[in-house]
């Protein structure tokens, strides 16, 4: 049997039981199903999880970090599945050292129209990762849990339009919105957040709207 870290046992129950967000609640019909794979691993700094760069020359999300993920395929079997497929073939990975623990509740990103699950899993055996796909992901990284919660390293990132959301500054990164979003929720019910403070506000930076205008 494969042992799981309490804090990540603890995480992934409470995990399941998250409200979905208002804002993300997914409409009655229509929308691309998609998954996303959260995967936590232990690596020379700690507790980490799996984080890529998306390529700056794609059409939508360009640039942005993200989970591995994307679209769910008829012999996907469903999320669980797609999320560690597209996992493999956006990274590297082997599926086999991979334990998943659960789904989470469907959430809904209204801009590209992805109804998307994320998937919590265990990597109880890490295999080596890379820009397994280079068209769609720029690099790849083991994100240490410590440096996302960080103080230092968050902040609330504003859109011209004036909303703002929670975003981190890790590894040369800058993660904002789904992905943000969703660490930020899954941290705080797992008990690894951090105080910090939340009046700190930076504009998003122009190239970074450049990119996001693209879809």
């Amino acid at each position: 049997m494969i042992e799981v870290p309490d804090w990540l046992d603890r995480l992934s129950a409470r995990a399941v039981q998250l409200p979905v967000p208002m804002g993300m609640r997914p409409p009655a019909d229509g929308g691309r199903v998609a998954a996303v794979l959260m995967l936590f691993g232990e690596g020379p700094l700690g507790p980490d999880v799996l984080l890529i760069q998306r390529s700056s020359r794609g059409r939508k999300h360009a640039g942005q970090p993200a989970f591995p993920g994307g679209g769910v395929d008829p012999d996907d079997g469903g999320p669980v599945g797609a999320a560690l497929r597209e996992a493999e073939e956006e990274t590297g990975l082997d599926p086999a050292g991979v334990t998943v623990l659960c789904e989470m509740r469907e959430l809904y990103i209204w801009r590209s129209e992805n109804r998307v699950t994320p998937v919590i899993g265990w990597w109880h055996e890490p295999s080596a990762v890379h820009a397994a796909s280079p068209h769609e992901v720029e690099s790849v990284e083991r994100v240490p849990i410590a440096e996302l919660v960080d103080p230092a390293n968050r902040f609330k990132l504003r859109h011209p339009r004036g909303f703002a959301g929670p975003a981190f500054r890790v590894r040369g990164m800058l993660v904002w919105g789904f992905t943000a979003m969703v660490l930020d929720t899954v941290l705080h019910a797992g008990d690894l957040a951090k105080p910090w403070d939340s009046s700190r506000v930076e504009d998003m930076p122009p190239d970074m709207l450049n990119l996001a205008a693209r879809g």
